[in-house]
């Protein structure tokens, strides 16, 4: 087992070398705009293929809309992901930090990228129209590091979804036009091949005219009319035929009966809402000529992707690197990630991680791994780990990769092996990756419904021993309400409280069934003291855990949780009595039944 020990958050023994040529920043922090993100790209893609690791950090407008929306240690790793659901969902990824880096021994090189994003209508298809909500205290937070808002609105770079690239090809189409090859149609027909053979003589025809050198010059007009009737057209310098088609299957036939000339290229341009458009035929002067028209192509519909996808281009690449991605709030950020850049989030937090594992199979938490040395240890906020240093923006992905160094090192662990080089990281570092529970659960196991009470305290008890209260007025502390609940009861005996909003509050039990008794107590009115029988009938409530799930699960994410409990509460409540009517009826209907068959 290995030793626990506790170190500073603060890393900075490592040696770094950093992008050659950047500005002369602290880390030389390559800040990526619209107006260079072409040029970045191409550098990224080449230190994305040369390291070993790829740190990201992300800068949101916001992450939770009140105090209690915030992940606590109170929540399961399933409520945990419905508040980052909802604040991914509701929030939006105003800088993305992407670093990628190697550690060799004892050396770390890092190449460190900040991109500047904001959505817009790019395309002028309505996509993606976003709406988002922010933060004060983080625009605040951003604009204390120099973060320049009109650069990120007016030069900031968009992008897609996949989703929503799926969505806006199937809208307008595909702007560029594609060289490909299609499925070789099968059980030819009569009317297959009188179609083929038809396509067959009519290129051939057109091929010798666009070669025949002794062409008599036509008038303007009838040259018009006749390349109309004919289909000629001309693909920048080259010439070109339209052949009209009715079918995906007469597309594969005219691609299957192309295949007869070598000095041609079929191009297909996918029409709006998948109808067909006409193949394009474009003619070639030589080899040369043909290789030349290929990467052409290829450049188009890169240019056009670029256009399309925006940053989700870098998101591409860092996929299908397949490289371990290190992050520090791993939940938070992949919400984000997965919401912007993949798809609409799914409704369970195993869907999330099997949905994710899919685009990045090995994404590290260095919380998860700093629990190895120090369960009380989290590093909770990045940029005030060193408040004397220069800000820069992009700075924290930097950090992460100092601090992912730091604890192989501290904990052994060897990152870089030959096993890694074929996809596979050592087993050291393996079982901390994928971890998207927060740090206040545990990482392993199936303990779902263990929950800590207090940040600082890694003693674990189940939800079940845990009350909500609320509708306490005039009391403002949890030490307030636990002296009011002392000696009211046996049961309240040892006991925490913890104010989760000033609404409402928390009271957790060490001891089993002690939670359930406190309930009973409410409800029957079977508390002691005179004080809280008057907190009572003034309204004082009481629920079990799975009525703050329930709030979670609905989303009835009120500003004040006390609102949201009882929305919570009337649902389960009109929830039970439906049931109870269904069951009465039941009931009822197997009397008759019975009567029935006695007469």
């Amino acid at each position: 087992m290995l030793q626990r020990r506790l170190i500073c958050s603060r890393v900075s023994n490592t040696v770094v070398q950093s992008n050659p040529g950047h500005s002369q920043s602290k880390w030389n922090v390559k800040q990526v705009t619209k107006s260079n993100f072409s040029a970045a790209l191409e550098e990224i893609s080449t230190c994305i293929s040369d390291s070993d690791f790829i740190a990201v950090s992300l800068k949101n407008t916001g992450a939770y809309s009140a105090p209690w929306q915030r992940i606590m240690p109170i929540d399961t790793a399933h409520i945990a992901y419905l508040k980052a659901k909802y604040a991914a969902e509701r929030f939006q990824v105003l800088q993305f930090t992407v670093c990628p880096f190697s550690i060799k021994g004892s050396k770390l090189i890092v190449h460190p990228y900040n991109f500047h994003l904001f959505p817009r209508d790019e395309l002028k298809i309505g996509m993606p129209s976003y709406s988002f909500s922010c933060q004060s205290s983080y625009l605040t937070s951003m604009a204390q590091e120099g973060f320049d808002f009109n650069a990120c609105i007016y030069d900031g770079i968009s992008y897609l979804s996949k989703s929503q690239e799926s969505a806006a090809v199937d809208r307008i189409g595909n702007a560029s036009p594609i060289s490909c090859t299609v499925q070789t149609p099968s059980g030819y027909t009569v009317a297959d091949s009188v179609f083929a053979e038809r396509i067959k003589s009519r290129v051939k025809n057109w091929i010798t005219a666009c070669k025949d050198t002794n062409k008599k010059p036509e008038d303007a007009l009838i040259s018009s009319l006749r390349k109309i009737v004919s289909g000629d057209e001309v693909y920048g310098s080259r010439p070109c035929l339209s052949i009209d088609v009715c079918s995906e299957r007469q597309v594969r036939l005219v691609m299957e009966t192309l295949k007869n000339f070598v000095d041609v290229i079929p191009l297909l341009n996918p029409a709006k809402g998948g109808a067909i458009r006409p193949v394009r035929v474009v003619l070639t002067s030589s080899e040369e000529d043909s290789i030349l028209l290929q990467k052409e192509l290829q450049n188009e519909e890169k240019e056009h992707n670029k256009r399309l996808r925006g940053f989700r281009e870098v998101i591409n690449l860092i996929s299908a690197s397949q490289k371990p991605v290190v992050a520090h709030n791993s939940l938070n950020d992949f919400t984000f990630v997965h919401s912007k850049f993949l798809a609409p989030l799914p409704s369970t937090l195993e869907e999330f991680r099997s949905s994710l594992c899919l685009v990045f199979p090995n994404v590290l938490d260095v919380n998860h791994i700093m629990k190895e040395i120090s369960p009380q240890t989290k590093v909770n906020n990045l940029p005030a780990s060193e408040v004397n240093e220069v800000k820069t923006l992009g700075h924290d992905a930097v950090k992460i990769s100092q601090l992912f160094a730091k604890l192989c090192s501290i904990l052994k662990i060897a990152p870089r092996t030959p096993e890694a080089a074929e996809g596979h990281l050592p087993d050291a570092i393996e079982c901390y990756t994928n971890s998207y529970s927060p740090c206040f659960t545990s990482s392993h196991g199936p303990a779902d419904e263990d929950v800590s009470v207090r940040t600082d305290n890694t003693r674990k008890i189940s939800s079940k021993n845990l009350v909500f209260l609320w509708g306490f007025r005039g009391v403002t502390s949890a030490g307030k309400l636990k002296s009011l609940l002392c000696g009211s009861h046996e049961v309240f005996h040892e006991f925490d409280v913890r104010m989760v909003d000033k609404s409402c509050a928390v009271v957790a039990f060490r001891n089993p069934g002690f939670a359930e008794v406190m309930l009973q107590l409410m409800y029957s009115g079977g508390i002691c003291t005179n004080t809280l029988k008057e907190m009572l009938a003034d309204g004082l409530t009481a629920a079990g855990y799975e009525t703050y799930q329930k709030v979670c699960e609905l989303g009835l994410w009120e500003s004040d949780l006390a609102s949201s409990m009882e929305k919570a509460s009337e649902e389960i409540e009109s929830f039970s009595e439906a049931q109870s009517k269904e069951l009465s009826g039941l009931c009822w209907n197997n009397d008759e039944m019975i009567n029935l068959d006695d007469l």
